[in-house]
């Protein structure tokens, strides 16, 4: 995941090609690559010093990110001037525990740094196997490039890290998304806990790699077992993996969005998670179904009138108006564990009419959600 974030890095920095410095391809970089190229990059490896100098000309602007640097791409993007050359630098205070380089006696470079491409010819100076990015610093510093300090909110918390463990890694991106995710407006039940599930063991996934489609097939399955479990009767527990559905929906919203970020990617138009909500709907709306008994002569738009009413509000209410109220109508959780316990006895069908009822009066006593 520290290589995406570098990625998106890269991208917030308008950079056109991507150049790593490796000593060849490996699963990991392949994959890199892919998801370089997806997003519009061109992408190489260089194997060392040597190799780069044909890789980049004197009229490029290189920007060099430190290995195991991990820094906020928007915070990074605000520190230079354009494409103005800058190195970034820090209080060498603290920096040189966390893995940071000494620059002089107060200073301590921060892994960054944007600079002529034509300095590149200077590693023929030095020997092949040296450090790219702490030659390139050296040589920029000494050709007169000027330094930039980081400003210490910027440096605060996961904000700028270098990492060079797993466990390092793991314990910024946990900190990383907690920042992200761990606080904010007030949540629903089924918010907090997918939340909470994201923040404990969303590093673990994003490492793993495709996390936001690990957890979108994983909504498709437990959706599947909701239904095997419909069909033979047991509604109660369908209702509840319906439920643990839209956990796991909003875990997957989450998530994507974190990988996106990473990336420097915007959201679709129609994103996954907002088709796989309407899955859940349509989950809830057949479970309902199966649930009341269809009598003699009724027909059929009776028979569906009640759960399609039901599903509509529940998508509706919350939009037209605002309140505390509105975040548990819309909380598809709440809803399965709700519907559950009426299975248990046997009263899904007066639950549905009473919530159905009940949405109305909200949408009619709450005020208007303001516009933008």
């Amino acid at each position: 995941m520290l290589a995406r974030h570098q990625l998106g890095l890269a991208l917030a920095m308008d950079c056109q090609r991507v150049i790593c410095i490796a000593r060849g391809a490996s699963p990991e970089l392949i994959a890199l690559q892919h998801a370089a190229e997806d997003a519009g990059l061109q992408f190489y490896i260089s194997t060392g010093s040597r190799p780069l100098s044909g890789l980049v000309t004197a009229n490029d602007e290189l920007v060099v990110v430190s290995e195991g640097l991990f820094a906020e791409p928007a915070r990074a993007v605000s520190l230079f001037d354009g494409p103005a050359p800058a190195v970034l630098v820090q209080p060498v205070e603290g920096a040189l525990a966390e893995g940071f380089e000494r620059i002089d006696l107060n200073r301590a470079g921060a892994g960054l740094m944007q600079i002529p491409g034509r300095l590149v010819e200077h590693l023929h100076e030095l020997p092949a196997d040296c450090d790219v990015p702490s030659a390139l610093m050296r040589i920029a510093l000494q050709s007169g490039i000027p330094m930039r300090e980081i400003p210490a909110d910027a440096r605060a918390g996961a904000n700028w890290r270098m990492i060079r463990t797993e466990a390092e890694a793991h314990a910024v991106e946990t900190e990383w998304l907690r920042t992200r995710f761990g606080e904010g407006e007030p949540m629903s039940p089924g918010q907090a806990i997918a939340r909470q599930g994201v923040v404990s063991f969303g590093s673990s996934l994003l490492h793993a790699g495709n996390a936001s489609n690990a957890l979108s097939a994983a909504v498709l399955v437990v959706l599947a077992i909701s239904g095997g479990l419909a069909w033979f009767g047991t509604l109660s527990v369908a209702f509840l993996f319906a439920s643990l559905g839209a956990i796991l929906v909003e875990a997957s919203r989450l998530i994507r969005s974190a990988e996106r970020q990473a990336l420097g990617q915007l959201p679709p138009a129609i994103p996954r998670a907002h088709v796989l909500g309407w899955v859940i709907d349509a989950t809830f709306g057949l479970l309902i179904l199966a649930s009341v008994p269809r009598l003699f002569g009724e027909s059929l738009l009776s028979w569906m009138f009640p759960p399609t009413m039901l599903m509509m509000l529940l998508a509706l209410v919350p939009r037209v108006v605002s309140g505390p109220a509105t975040r548990l109508a819309g909380d598809r959780a709440l809803l399965g564990v709700v519907l559950a316990f009426a299975a248990g006895f046997g009263q899904v069908e007066p639950i549905v009419e009473v919530l159905a009822v009940a949405l109305v009066i909200l949408g009619m006593a709450l005020p208007l959600r303001r516009k933008g």
